[in-house]
């Protein structure tokens, strides 16, 4: 191995550990070259995850840098290939990026299935329209966000504590005949006359099963900073790759955009003092509220009083800390806030202390009965989401308006519509939770209150949206059909079944049509999904504030007595809560039991892990309890090893990613100085750059962002199949679009047997890219036009083309 290789290895290695110098300046012209110089094809797989032996083809590949969670191989063969350039002339040396240990690495990461509502609430930040430029209302989406992320904190912190303060320590504890159906309860419980050991007062009741709520929130601290050290510190390039002349500033170019250090460690402080505070709420509140109405001592009566406004002062230093500061991703923000900040959460676990002591006083005169006082906190919450929602969908239309893009999912409104969602998994979570409980604890026997009224409504309100998904699904089959019945026709025009048979080639087979007319047909529901998740949100939203309404009305389960013209409407209300109820039941019962399996079985973990690499590529922007943003070491990986690469060796390098390996590979290269950039060749195939990403996400991958990226990079050439139902075309306007994508490859290869494909081709959809003779064809067109040193010139038509729009930017700024 020559020597330049092997510092440019040892120095890889040490930038893994933290440990390399920074360059000062960036690798603005590379050495003097030679036509002798080695291309370098960097693969990036896709979702799911691979193995280096598969993405080589070679049973032992060489780990040229990284470590055991994401790294680069080479084929053995290949490890020394810069001091070898004669071998490689013609053909480029492939690198494997692996990746997919930072999302299913190993069976504790199935747990992060119970923060899914995190997850999606923190994907709608990132789903804002795409703005000219940034203005007020872009930061005030961005703020609503936040806001209703932590009250997604509240509720799961409130849920623990429906289940250890109300239903086991308020109501079962206090009951004598449902207490002596648990014998773990005995030394909590009261006898008949309303007496007991030590432990049978209430405030020491709840003081006791607030360790229960408190765990969860210390785990949830722990869990966040472990992820924080090891995702959100991973330092970006040192140099600022600053967009050339006339191109717009893309979010993902930005230097700290993959550097989220500061403000997951704020929102961390905040969202661990909320749930501190939230538990201290629930303990302090009620035996403040009974100091009151008892007229105890007025020691009792003033430390009642101290307490709640603790809780108060805490509530609006918590906002506060949210509301203050969003990300910063103009400069790699290396700074952590203040003290005051940093102690919040202790503040907040000091004031929960106290607010334990305060409660286990001695109150001889105290009994529980009925629901734990507080009950309509879930109601309160309930109707904040609803504002918040509501409230950033207008913002989100305002936004839109700006800049308006047919393509974008749901007309700017797929933000709100995900934060929705997240809302409403996080009702069915708690409400689950806390029926199940209720259940287990009491059976049928109703000794107990049970939950409370609001989350046996929002149960009701299941069944209603069920039939809505049924009759989506059913319009969604019926145009299954059509476009199969179409797509029959066009099978039969691609692969010229019309012409006469000769040879050895097979002749049309009814079955075989079908079954390609049907992935075609099938793939193409993807694009559908903005309507399903239109529709789904906007019936939740009505049958959540209904249910709101129904609680509020009632003030009692919907099973209750009723009289008179409502006895038909209370009925099916009724019905409607037990079958939701035991919906609500299953539905928590098989997200227990797949998080289970995927804790022991390693091709369910693979599942979930594909769900994660999906939701997870974003930064930690809104809710730091999310699973951790893997982007945040990919990213910086891959740019580190493209920028040493080619400051080393001066080469040609193919950066070729498929599927979700593909958005990974366009943040890397908006990340590189754009001289680097400009000697870099974009492969992409099965990509959902601009089929997901770009509609979803049209402020970062918007047409005007991905056409950028096309005149930054040398060169981009897209490959896709309408077999396929996560990647499509890049669809560029103008001259671009063929420029970057390739007609839709054939899928299958052949139709039939023929004499290159003696046996029945298979239908590939979303993977094998690299089965099609026509991959081997770009990548080869890709080295050819990329010259070593120097980025080679444009063609006339594809110049001007840039021209113009690099005019028409400086024009608009």
């Amino acid at each position: 191995m020559s020597t330049t290789h092997g510092h440019e290895q040892t120095q890889g290695h040490d930038q893994q550990n933290g440990t390399a110098e920074e360059p000062a300046t960036a690798p603005s012209a590379p050495p003097s070259t030679t036509t002798d110089e080695t291309a370098l094809e960097l693969l990036v797989h896709g979702v799911g995850g691979t193995t280096p032996q598969e993405m080589l083809d070679d049973p032992q590949p060489v780990r040229v840098s990284g470590d055991d969670t994401a790294a680069v191989f080479r084929r053995g063969e290949d490890a020394d290939a810069e001091a070898r350039p004669d071998d490689y002339r013609g053909k480029p040396v492939p690198e494997a990026y692996v990746w997919c240990n930072l999302t299913s690495g190993n069976g504790s990461r199935a747990l992060w299935l119970l923060l899914l509502p995190f997850m999606v609430v923190n994907l709608s930040h990132w789903m804002r329209p795409n703005a000219r430029r940034r203005t007020r209302t872009v930061r005030l989406y961005g703020l609503l966000v936040r806001l209703l992320s932590l009250t997604l904190t509240v509720l799961l912190v409130g849920a623990a504590c429906e289940v250890a303060l109300d239903l086991t320590a308020w109501q079962c504890a206090g009951t004598p005949a449902c207490a002596d159906q648990r014998a773990w309860l005995g030394f909590l419980s009261v006898d008949a006359h309303g007496g007991g050991g030590w432990w049978s007062q209430p405030g020491r009741r709840l003081a006791l099963a607030s360790l229960v709520p408190t765990a969860l929130a210390v785990l949830l601290w722990y869990l966040s900073h472990r992820t924080w050290s090891a995702y959100e510190t991973q330092r970006p390039l040192p140099y600022m790759p600053e967009p050339t002349d006339g191109e717009i500033d893309n979010a993902l170019g930005r230097p700290g955009f993959w550097y989220g250090r500061r403000l997951v460690s704020r929102l961390r402080s905040a969202h661990t003092a909320a749930a501190l505070l939230t538990v201290a709420a629930a303990i302090g509140t009620s035996a403040a509220r009974f100091d009151r109405a008892s007229g105890g001592p007025a020691l009792l009566n003033v430390l009642g009083w101290l307490v709640v406004g603790a809780l108060i002062l805490g509530t609006l230093a918590v906002v506060g800390v949210v509301v203050h500061r969003g990300r910063s991703e103009s400069r790699v923000d290396d700074t952590l806030d203040r003290t005051v900040v940093r102690a919040l959460p202790y503040a907040a676990l000091a004031l929960l202390l106290v607010t334990m002591v305060y409660a286990a006083w001695s109150r001889p005169g105290w009994q529980s009965s009925g629901r734990l006082p507080g009950d309509t906190s879930f109601g309160g919450i309930v109707l904040t989401q609803g504002a918040l929602v509501i409230a950033l969908a207008f913002v989100a239309h305002a936004i839109y308006r700006t800049a308006r893009d047919p393509r974008t999912a749901l007309r700017g409104l797929g933000g709100p519509a995900t934060a929705m969602l997240a809302c409403a998994l996080g009702g069915v979570m708690t409400g689950g939770v806390a029926q199940r409980v209720a259940d287990w604890l009491d059976g049928t026997s109703g000794l107990i209150k049970g939950p409370p009224v609001l989350l046996t409504w929002q149960a009701s309100v299941i069944p209603p949206l069920l039939i809505v998904l049924a009759a989506l699904c059913g319009a969604l089959a019926l145009r299954t059909a059509r476009i199969k019945k179409r797509e029959t026709a066009q099978v039969a025009v691609d692969y010229h079944l019309d012409e006469k048979p000769g040879g050895t080639a097979e002749p049309p087979d009814a079955a075989r049509t079908s079954r390609i007319a049907g992935t075609r047909a099938r793939a193409a529901l993807t694009d559908k999904a903005p309507v399903m998740i239109g529709v789904v949100s906007s019936v939740t939203l009505l049958l959540g504030a209904l249910a709101v309404v129904g609680a509020w009305t009632t003030g009692k389960v919907p099973g209750s007595a009723a009289r008179g013209s409502y006895a038909v409407v209370q009925g099916a209300a009724d019905s409607a809560q037990a079958l939701g109820s035991w919906l609500i039941g299953l539905g928590f019962i098989l997200f227990v039991t797949w998080g289970r399996r995927a804790y022991k079985d390693a091709s369910a973990r693979r599942t979930i892990g594909i769900l994660w690499d999906v939701g997870t590529f974003w930064p930690r922007a809104a809710h730091p309890f999310a699973p951790p943003c893997y982007a945040e070491r990919a990213v910086p990986d891959l740019t580190w090893r493209m920028a040493t690469w080619t400051q080393a060796t001066g080469g040609r390098l193919i950066l070729s990613g498929h599927s979700q390996g593909s958005v990974l590979a366009a943040a890397a290269a908006w990340q590189l100085h754009p001289s680097v950039r400009k000697r870099v060749g974009l492969l992409t195939y099965g990509s959902p750059l601009e089929r997901l990403y770009g509609r979803w996400f049209p402020a970062q991958f918007g047409p005007e962002a991905l056409a950028s990226l096309h005149r930054q990079v040398d060169c981009w050439r897209n490959l896709h199949r309408r077999t396929d139902p996560i990647g499509g075309p890049i669809n560029l306007g103008g001259e671009c679009g063929p420029q970057v994508d390739h007609a839709a490859l054939l899928d299958p290869l052949a139709y039939g047997r023929t004499g290159e494909h003696p046996l029945p081709a298979p239908i590939l959809g979303h993977s094998d890219y690299q089965a099609d003779p026509v991959f081997a064809e770009e990548r080869a067109r890709l080295l050819a036009r990329l010259k070593p040193g120097v980025p080679q010139q444009r063609p006339e038509g594809e110049q001007a083309q840039a021209e113009v729009q690099g005019s028409s930017g400086r024009s608009s700024g």
